[in-house]
């Protein structure tokens, strides 16, 4: 049975010898937060471990359902990470992926809300030195009638940006991972992929623009918890179904705002976090 997971860094431990792979892994602790790397580095890593060439990074922090835990020092260490993936200039599209009716799939649209859009004011004298961003949700087919992927790609052709940056609920093979961990990566996303409900693929192939994709675990698909316990012929009775924390509510709310101050924070290096929440409020 395929272990179903959105985490690199959970694909990876599955492997051995990961140098002589194609595969750099690294590992270090800052402001109490675990921060490992992982790197693809060749399309023979790419299809042994089944992400796309790029860089994975996944940090593991105190659980995003505690409200106040985190420190400015904890969002700059976030923002430090998601920097050098971003282009150093232009506009940059933010896209919040997900159905904000459903809690554990609510954490994109729930992101944006908090994201400072500057793209309508970026340039002028009271704004001068911002990056202009625009941000959008663009809800799930089933709302919409739409693919996402074909609003992304028509705002990317509207209004040009340097650059993508897509946030989204995501999969873990462990219960221990939800909640605590985040992946940035900047190779995109294929939403839906860890719960076997792949959409139309967000990469710099797909829109002719970089993508980065970050992203917060809110489930674990059933059968893949089965396999993971050693629960022998569950897989089947539970395939269609998925996990999800009792306190996912907060994990979900708490995360956004984390994530929201963090890219905040890399898109518009000039602001300090206190100037970015006043002008939030």
């Amino acid at each position: 049975m395929a272990i179903r997971t959105d985490l690199a860094v959970e694909l990876a431990a599955e492997k051995e010898d990961l140098q002589n792979r194609g595969i750099r892994l690294e590992e270090h602790t800052r402001e109490g937060m675990t921060i490992t790397t992982v790197e693809v580095l060749t399309p023979g890593a790419a299809r042994e471990l089944g992400k796309p060439e790029g860089k994975y990074i996944t940090i593991q922090a105190r659980p995003f359902s505690e409200a106040g835990v985190h420190s400015d020092e904890q969002v700059q260490l976030i923002a430090d990470c998601i920097a050098p993936l971003l282009p150093p200039e232009g506009t940059l599209l933010i896209v919040g992926l997900g159905n904000e009716h459903i809690t554990p799939d609510a954490l994109g649209p729930r992101c944006i809300d908090l994201i400072l859009a500057t793209r309508h004011v970026a340039g002028g004298e009271a704004f001068a030195g911002f990056r202009p961003v625009a941000a959008i949700a663009p809800g799930v087919l089933g709302q919409t009638g739409i693919e996402s992927s074909d609003v992304i790609a028509s705002l990317v052709e509207r209004i040009a940006p340097a650059g993508v940056l897509v946030i989204d609920a995501l999969a873990a093979r462990s219960l221990s991972r939800l909640g605590n961990t985040l992946q940035i990566s900047s190779s995109g996303i294929s939403p839906g992929a860890g719960v076997g409900n792949d959409r139309a693929e967000l990469s710099q192939a797909t829109l002719g623009v970089p993508v980065i994709s970050m992203g917060i675990p809110t489930v674990v698909d059933c059968s893949t918890l089965v396999e993971d316990l050693g629960i022998a012929d569950g897989g089947q009775v539970h395939s269609d179904m998925v996990v999800t924390p009792r306190d996912v509510d907060l994990m979900v709310q708490y995360g956004a705002k984390l994530l929201a101050l963090a890219i905040n924070r890399a898109a518009q290096p000039e602001l300090t976090l206190e100037e970015i929440t006043y002008l939030l409020a």
